[in-house]
Parts: C-alpha cells; structure tokens; sequence
C-alpha cells in the first residue's frame, strides 16, 4: 500500500457537519480504500478552492457556488459528490437588538456581515434586488466570526446557515433568557426567488488533475465517506460519540444542536443533485460570476452505486462489525 497521503482540505473549521469525514478515518474506512488522508483545517475559508484548484491540496469541501466560481476564474476544481444537501442559508439577526426586522428594507443602513469575496457579491445583488445601492448599507468582512461578530454589534446581521450560526444565536438567546424565535432570518432562496438553498449545499471537490492522476483515490473515498454515512444513519448516537472522541472540542450543547440540526440535510447518497446544479449555475450566471455557455463542473462517476453499499456497520465494543438497521438518524 502506497504511504503518500492524500490531502483534505476543510471548508471551514471543524463542524459538526464534517463527521463522515473524520468517521471514515476513525472507523478505518479509508485504510480499507488503501487511502491515507491528511485532514486540513483552513485558515482562511476564502482560501479553499484557490489552494485546491492550483493542486497544492488534493481534495477538500465547498459549498456549490463557490465551486462553481471557482471553476469560472479557471481554477481546476471538479465536485465529486454531496456532503450537505439544502441548508437553509440567509441573513441571522438578533431580534432583541432591534435593529431588523422580516423586512427586508430595515437593512437599510445597517452592517451586514459575509464570509469572503463572492458573499460580498451576493448580498449586493440581494440589496439591488430590493432597490438599494452599496451606499446604503455596510458590507462587512468577517471571516468565520459571523456568530461573535454579531453578538458583539460588530454588525447588525450576517449570512449564516440555519444548522450552524442560527443554532449558535440559538444557544446565546437562551443564555439571555430568550426563545430560539430570537433568531431570524431572511432567506436568500426566497427573496432572490431561487426556488431551492441549494447554492449553499456542501460538496466534495477535487482537483482537476489529481481526479484523472488518482481516480481510484477518488472513488476510494467516496466509498469510505458513504459508509461512514451509513454508520450516522444507522447508529446516530455512537457516531457522535465517536466524533468527539476523534474531535474532543466538539463535546459541547451547542454543537451537539448543530450535529442534530445538521441531520436532515445529510446526503444519504452522495450524489450531485442534477436540478440544483441547474438553478445555481443559473444563479451564478445572473450574478454575473459565470458566462452564459458555463458547462457546470461536477460529476457522479465517483459516487458508489447503492447496490455497492449493502452492508451497514456499527461500533461494537471489540471494534467494527456487520449488521443492525439502527435507530433513527437523530432529527430536529
């Protein structure tokens, strides 16, 4: 078995939503694929399909407009399959800082926070949409800190995802004494009328030359992060236990709230989702971020047949076994 490691670049800092990676590596799903990975923590989100796409990473996680994006600027990135289906994506907001309300046009003046370069362009077409220009509103950089950025007033509100930063706001609301209605959001699905969250959907993504260099490697692992999601489906509560095993940071309330928030936008499949390809190359396209002749840049080649993937596994105390349909995945 060759040692090179295969490299794995994160989309984010580790979040509960990652755990069929970090569960393929624990349950020695990738050791059977005859896959070493070395999972990588990003410093800068912003950075991911740039450090992919030039080849210093091999593969990584994105959501689909970025991967999209980053294909149009001529990066070689290709999604080999789906992590994350759907999250519901929009603006968060505190209500009792008063500062916005259900309606959009109370942004007006306000600081909106956005994760790097492309978040920027959509929120400006968003506001366009509703009539304002960039001089009506601030558009704030904040990397990873949306949830802090806003609880500190650095801004009034801030994209997020409702499995991630909403259930953070959750959390503080209730440390406050205030329900999870605290948090609002407008959704960016709904007022850009895109008809599915899917832009925000988290994919898994190589690059270009590595995919044709490495194919095996590649089917290699989306088999090992298939069964690894078998194992979530089957055995909700053992794989979280697992997970913070491997991740010990990861063993608070919060993101406990985020893994079963997470639930129910996990790819059972893997599969890129053909329809949501289409509305978000559209979508990119009147962004302006791709030409009208864009051919978008993913493929199911990688992703295993489900005839492939019969068996189901769990934890048992000696080590990995065969069997058992499980619990319910654990759900909202």
């Amino acid at each position: 078995m060759s040692t090179q490691k295969t490299t794995f670049l994160l989309n984010w800092a580790p979040t509960p939503y990652h755990i069929p990676i970090y569960l393929a590596q624990k349950l020695g799903f990738f050791t059977r694929e005859n896959l070493t990975l070395a999972i990588l923590e990003p410093s800068d989100p912003s950075d991911v399909t740039e450090l992919i796409g030039s080849g210093k990473i091999d593969m990584g996680c994105k959501a689909m407009i970025h991967t999209i994006a980053a294909k149009a600027r001529g990066y070689g990135v290709t999604s080999v399959g789906t992590l994350l289906d759907e999250p519901f994506t929009g603006i968060v907001y505190l209500k009792h800082q008063g500062r916005i309300s259900e309606d959009i046009a109370s942004l007006k003046g306000k600081k909106i926070g956005y994760v790097g370069e492309f978040g920027k362009v959509i929120v400006d077409e968003l506001m366009r949409r509703f009539g304002m220009s960039e001089q009506d509103y601030t558009a704030v950089r904040v990397g990873m800190n949306v949830t802090s950025a806003l609880i500190n007033s650095q801004i009034d509100g801030g994209i997020g995802l409702e499995n991630i930063q909403q259930v953070q706001l959750e959390h503080h609301s209730a440390s406050l004494g205030l329900p999870p209605s605290n948090v609002g959001m407008l959704r960016i699905d709904e007022l850009a009328e895109l008809g599915c969250c899917c832009f925000c959907s988290v994919l898994y993504i190589a690059n270009d030359t590595f995919i044709k260099n490495h194919p095996e490697k590649v089917r290699g692992f989306m088999r090992a992060v298939r069964s690894a999601m078998d194992f979530i489906l089957a055995n909700p509560k053992e794989a979280w236990k697992l997970f913070v095993e491997m991740k010990p940071a990861m063993d608070s309330p919060v993101n406990h709230s985020m893994y079963e928030r997470s639930a129910v936008y996990f790819s059972k499949t893997g599969e890129n989702v053909h329809r949501d390809w289409a509305k978000v190359t559209n979508y990119a396209k009147h962004l302006g971020v791709v030409q009208e002749g864009f051919k978008p840049n993913y493929t199911n080649e990688f992703v295993p047949d489900l005839g492939d993937m019969k068996e189901k596994v769990l934890v048992e105390e000696d080590g990995v076994g065969v069997g058992k349909d499980g619990e319910d995945i654990v759900s909202r």
